[in-house]
């Protein structure tokens, strides 16, 4: 477990900081590769995600205060570059969702190596809007709690518990209509 306090202080002092970023990365860099996959889907995006994601926390370390935890900021700072990311990808992928394109793009990537139920419960968190899938993401696979969200996402605990009910409806309807 990572010293959050000290490597704060590491971060801030210009003889330290490159070695205390190589350790921040080395400790978030798993947790935030898969939040960022779950939201972009595909591993080539992701690492291209997470590597600007580290590129603008190196350039915000110095005005990062320590209102929130590393991770907490870290997180969000990677959860805006996916939402950045996956702006730019919209039309693209909306002229061609018809087509199955969520399931296309999980078929054809060589790192995704689940089965077909996989594939079609990826296609349907895909289906549902960001901060629903976001909410679900969070909550189902990284099995983070509504207070902890609360902080990362600016957003009650009560609408957080909202979005995620009306996700995971959403989500078995989705496999309900399959039938």
């Amino acid at each position: 477990m990572i010293d959050e306090k000290a490597l704060y202080r590491q971060l801030h002092d210009s003889a330290t900081k490159e070695a205390a970023f190589t350790r921040l990365v080395r400790e978030y860099q798993e947790p935030l590769y898969w939040l960022i996959r779950r939201m972009v889907l595909v591993h080539d995006d992701a690492d291209d995600v997470m590597q600007n994601t580290f590129i603008k926390a190196w350039g915000a370390v110095d005005s990062f205060r320590g209102e929130s935890s590393l991770k907490t900021w870290l997180f969000r700072i990677a959860i805006n570059e996916s939402l950045n990311h996956l702006s730019k990808k919209k039309q693209v992928l909306s002229l061609d969702r018809e087509g199955g394109s969520i399931a296309n793009m999980l078929a054809s990537d060589t790192y995704f190596d689940g089965d077909e139920v996989q594939r079609q419960f990826q296609t349907a968190i895909s289906t549902l809007p960001e901060k629903q899938k976001l909410v679900f993401n969070l909550k189902y696979f990284d099995e983070m709690k509504y207070e902890d969200m609360s902080d990362l996402l600016g957003t009650s605990i009560g609408a957080l518990k909202a979005s995620y009910h009306h996700a995971v409806r959403k989500i078995s309807a989705f496999f309900e209509g399959m039938d």
